[in-house]
């Protein structure tokens, strides 16, 4: 097999990979929206805090590392 064909399949399942975690992402997104509406259905209050914020934020940050790490 030549340096090309390697290059392309590399190319091809790197797509895959984004393409997957485009569809999870939006899949999660969509989930937490629908959890979200649900709550607010219910006639709950939603507000959302700075520290709150910043607890999403770490969590997102630590999933992704977590991901980054897979395999190693």
């Amino acid at each position: 097999m030549n340096v090309e064909n390697q290059d392309q399949e590399k190319q091809s399942s790197n797509f895959i990979y984004i393409i997957l975690g485009a569809v999870l992402g939006a899949i999660t997104g969509a989930g937490a929206g629908f959890l979200l509406a649900q709550r607010i259905e219910k006639g709950e209050e939603i507000q959302l805090t700075a520290g709150d914020g910043i607890k999403i934020g770490g969590s997102i940050i630590t999933f992704l590392r977590q991901v980054s790490n897979l395999g190693n």
